[in-house]
């Protein structure tokens, strides 16, 4: 009986590492966005996790929601520093998540300012 409890506890926690493993490090797509940031917050009972939101359009209907990881702190600073301004971002999506890492499947990579096409001077 102990020699299945063992390998029945082994296989639990070596699939659950599996499963983990795959959803984080393997992508199922990446690419870019541009859009003025709309928003950006730490936000979360028990776990904090950076959320943030880009507006895609004119009127704001077109709206990508993203997480950005806390390890990332160079980009928290810089997504800190261009609230309201017009980004281009690099991100990765995931098959899921988990609650400790963010909301959405979108995580950014990096982050660049770019000139608006819509205002331009």
């Amino acid at each position: 009986m102990k020699k299945f409890l063992f390998i029945f506890i082994a296989v639990v926690v070596l699939g659950f590492s599996a499963y983990f493993a795959f959803i984080y490090y393997v992508p199922f797509s990446e690419g870019y966005r541009s859009g003025e940031l709309i928003k950006f917050s730490r936000k979360g009972v028990l776990v904090k996790t950076w959320e943030g939101q880009i507006s895609q359009g004119l009127a704001g209907t077109n709206v990508f929601s993203f997480s950005v990881e806390d390890h990332e702190k160079e980009i928290i600073e810089k997504l800190k520093d261009y609230q309201g301004e017009y980004l281009k971002i690099t991100y990765i999506e995931r098959y899921g998540t988990f609650f400790w890492l963010g909301d959405t499947k979108y995580f950014i990579t990096e982050v660049k300012s770019e000139k608006s096409p819509i205002f331009r001077n």
